[in-house]
């Protein structure tokens, strides 16, 4: 079985840990992060160094995974490890309890939780997060470096831009676009389209406030 590394010790990474143990694809070699001893036991892997120590592992890897769960930081991670290693390949993450429907194309470093339903025919960016038990029905494009909550509810040909997230139980009507580096709250009904770089919430879901890009939301 081809051994990977997984980025952050987080609380996602444990989830991503678990996806990857479960799917039975790879081995896990161990943890590379900024933040923690290196030799130091997480979630029953060695901490291998930070992204400097990359370069000493590639020989034994097959690749890795990015499980931090902030859009903006996982893509200063993804960028700063293809700084060092440009031909780095970026595995996908998918639960086997999830539901994947036809011709549905999913970009490498993306996460797939349990309980997650993708149908027909939509297209999943690079480096998301589509968290456990939401629902994207048929021929929605969700962008690079998105995540989507967990018990989100989407209907057919919905859009969500680059970099935004969708959050915790929100529902989103049919053919509704949603735009890049965008926050829609927990508990909101989209029905009608939302901006980029804004907050968005409430039923039915409105604009707040403008967003910046990089700006906490977790």
């Amino acid at each position: 079985m081809e051994k990977v590394v997984v980025f952050g010790s987080g609380g996602h990474s444990k989830v991503v840990i678990d996806i990857i143990e479960k799917s039975n694809e790879y081995s896990i070699l161990g943890l590379i992060d900024s933040y923690r001893k290196k030799g130091s036991i997480v979630h029953g892997y060695k901490v291998l160094g930070d992204e400097s120590k990359l370069i000493e592992y590639e020989n034994q890897i097959h690749g890795g995974i990015v499980a931090i769960g902030d859009n903006f930081v996982r893509s200063e991670v993804v960028s700063a490890i293809i700084k060092k290693s440009p031909e780095f390949n970026f595995i996908i993450a998918i639960h086997p309890n999830s539901v994947i429907g036809n011709g549905v194309k999913i970009g490498v470093g993306t996460v797939i939780m349990p309980g997650t339903v993708i149908n027909s025919e939509s297209s999943i960016g690079k480096h998301c997060i589509i968290n456990t038990k939401s629902s994207i029905d048929h021929d929605c494009q969700i962008g690079d470096f998105a995540s989507i909550a967990p018990g989100v509810t989407m209907g057919g040909t919905v859009k969500v831009g680059n970099y935004s997230t969708v959050s915790l139980g929100a529902n989103v009507s049919h053919k509704r676009i949603i735009g890049d580096h965008t926050v829609v709250g927990a508990g909101s009904t989209v029905i009608t389209d939302i901006d980029s770089f804004v907050i968005a919430y409430g039923t039915p879901a409105k604009t707040i406030r403008k967003r910046s890009i990089g700006e906490k939301y977790l």
